[in-house]
């Protein structure tokens, strides 16, 4: 049984219409559920990857090497994919993956401590050579830094309150497991807004945000991808929250409008129509069977869009 069930899996594959001789790049690794897809169908191509961590690229290695051996893992952030690939010599590729969400096996081994329900040291790292850990944000970042983060990366309503209560409670002492700060997110955050969701959820995604810089990575890496594509190139992103979903829209809607001044015109010049095009105008969803089989794939969105010229 495999560790992590890919969301949108189907969906993501069809949308590339892997060539058996194209060259593909799998952004977000993880434990190979795309990537495996892809090297079924690219026998004589390649397949690129890239994940931050070194668990997951072990697994993913002997996953993918009973498939084929056309395919090389970077254990790298994917910002850094245009530059690393540039020195192997490629510059363009047929398509491009994005799964943004936590692999399942990070949230269920305790030690990386990413769950809010299991409890371990704060740490939230996908890269365990990362200096920076959930500890340190928890424990060393101002109160007006706290309460900026829980504000910008959780959309967290009571972020004052519940860095006001961290900040009280690690001057008693630090504050050194996620069950810790768990219950202090408990106390901070009134009942009426606990009946959907656990207390924790915005602020433990937040933390890990900033640990691994989620955001501003997403943006330089998804400019270089489009960069990257080959004409009719394929670049599918798989969002599991509303920031990463609101980047992606943004980015995909800048390169695919025609410029409002010449909207509308007759006979426009091809070179000022934009080089991309939205496969997707609205975010593809999961179904209702893949959620009750994989209940984590409730919040998924896939965009798709595409290089044409």
């Amino acid at each position: 049984m495999e560790k992590h069930i890919s969301v949108l899996k189907d969906e993501v594959i069809n949308a590339l219409n892997v060539k058996e001789d194209g060259i593909y790049i799998d952004m977000t690794l993880g434990y190979a559920g795309h990537s495996r897809e892809v090297l079924k169908r690219n026998k004589k191509g390649l397949l690129f990857a890239f994940d931050k961590d070194q668990d997951a690229i072990v697994a993913s290695t002997k996953l993918l090497s009973s498939i084929g051996n056309n395919f090389k893992i970077y254990n790298s952030d994917n910002m850094y994919a245009k530059d690393l690939l540039h020195e192997d010599g490629v510059d363009f590729v047929d398509g491009i993956i994005y799964d943004l969400g936590l692999s399942s096996a990070e949230i269920d081994e305790k030690e990386r401590g990413f769950s809010y329900i299991k409890d371990a040291k704060l740490d939230m790292r996908m890269d365990k050579n990362a200096k920076l850990k959930a500890y340190d944000v928890v424990n060393y970042y101002s109160k007006e830094e706290l309460i900026r983060i829980f504000r910008e990366y959780g959309e967290e309503p009571c972020a004052n309150r519940i860095a006001n209560n961290i900040v009280a409670s690690r001057e008693k002492k630090p504050i050194d497991t996620t069950l810790e700060l768990v219950d202090i997110i408990d106390k901070s955050v009134p009942y009426k807004l606990k009946r959907n969701s656990h207390p924790a959820k915005r602020v433990f995604q937040a933390i890990r945000i900033e640990v691994n810089n989620e955001l501003e990575g997403l943006k330089v890496s998804l400019k270089n991808a489009l960069s990257m594509l080959n004409k009719d190139g394929i670049l599918a992103v798989i969002t599991f929250h509303s920031l990463e979903d609101r980047i992606v829209k943004k980015m995909f809607k800048e390169v695919t409008e025609i410029d409002p001044f010449i909207k509308g015109m007759p006979n426009i010049d091809i070179s000022l129509l934009p080089d991309y095009e939205l496969v997707n105008n609205k975010p593809i969803l999961p179904s209702k069977e893949e959620i009750e089989n994989n209940p984590r794939a409730h919040s998924a969105k896939l965009r798709i869009i595409k290089k044409i010229k």
